[in-house]
């Protein structure tokens, strides 16, 4: 199924705040806000305005400076409107004035003729520049659904896996209960960020934080354990995959051998844990949760532990630790 397009008024709806916030408002050209999106770059329109479009980048969001608003009111001393009308013609889909700078009336009108969408931004053009930059890097990275629960423990965002049933919430919320955070619960949109970066949180934010647990029913995790328990997105950097224990298939046992599963085409490390009565698993999370910080910082404990023994070997002291256990009799 196609992907929804992205337009101008979805750009003026996203929830952003801080240093994300672009804080547009449309001053002109309501008509236009189902205007499309398609390319997430920008346009600083100058030399178009001064009549050249061979090389007009008509289809990205044109941002309109200082410099720009002030050959928009030379033209407009100079009567020029016929420039407008001809800029007006290319198919874009919106223009942005920075600065909080306002459009001449001519263009504003022109714009109105021509359903195209004018916004308005008290930021400056640069910093501007570097938020729609990240807003569309995020709006337009390749993402898929899957079924899961996010958590970060110990920095490292992991991915619970497994079937329906195999206690995937509830391993989460004994995290939680033990300090950790959740991000999302059931749904999980990964996104493909910068190429190399998966960021995970939930397909629906309104309920990402809420948390079924079988007997207990819906939870408000924010609610229960405060702010603190709960995080918008984190990245995906392990995932666990949890499954019944089967007493006929060999586990990993050294962890010298690593798998991956590809997300996005990311390849991200899993490890597979049995689950069975008596098995720990937040403990062994944590655990996991530390051993991936140490490899992200170069150190392997299967492979030292790996080595040891075979240096152990080569210095004959497993032949001398053998014999000297032999019982003679």
């Amino acid at each position: 199924m196609a992907d929804k397009k992205f337009t101008v008024l979805d750009l003026l709806d996203l929830e952003l705040s801080g240093h994300d916030a672009l804080n547009l408002k449309c001053i002109a050209g309501r008509r236009g806000l189902p205007r499309a999106i398609t390319v997430p770059e920008i346009n600083r329109p100058g030399l178009a305005l001064s009549g050249f479009y061979e090389v007009f980048a008509s289809n990205r969001v044109q941002l309109f400076g200082r410099g720009e608003n002030a050959y928009l009111q030379k033209l407009h001393k100079e009567k020029q409107s016929e420039s407008l009308r001809t800029f007006f013609q290319q198919e874009m889909p919106c223009c942005v004035f920075t600065y909080n700078l306002e459009p001449t009336e001519e263009f504003r009108q022109i714009a109105e003729e021509n359903c195209c969408p004018l916004l308005q931004t008290d930021l400056t053009s640069n910093e501007f520049s570097n938020r729609i930059i990240r807003v569309f890097s995020n709006q337009f990275a390749p993402h898929q659904t899957l079924h899961g629960v996010l958590v970060e423990v110990y920095g490292i965002g992991i991915l619970l896996n497994g079937h329906s049933g195999v206690g995937k919430s509830e391993t989460a919320l004994e995290l939680v209960e033990r300090g950790h955070r959740l991000v999302a619960d059931d749904i999980i949109e990964i996104r493909c960020v910068n190429g190399n970066t998966l960021l995970g949180r939930g397909a629906n934010t309104m309920i990402s934080h809420h948390m079924e647990i079988r007997g207990l029913g819906i939870i408000n995790i924010s609610q229960l354990y405060g702010v603190g328990a709960i995080r918008d997105q984190k990245e995906v950097q392990l995932i666990v995959q949890l499954e019944d224990w089967d007493s006929g298939k060999a586990y990993d046992r050294l962890g010298t051998e690593q798998k991956y599963m590809e997300l996005l085409g990311v390849k991200v490390p899993v490890i597979v844990i049995p689950v069975r009565p008596g098995r720990n698993l937040p403990i062994i999370i944590e655990a996991a949760a530390m051993n991936e910080r140490l490899k992200n910082m170069g150190y392997n404990s299967a492979k030292e532990f790996n080595q040891n023994v075979l240096k152990w070997i080569e210095t004959g002291d497993a032949v001398s630790s053998y014999n000297g256990n032999d019982d003679s009799y």
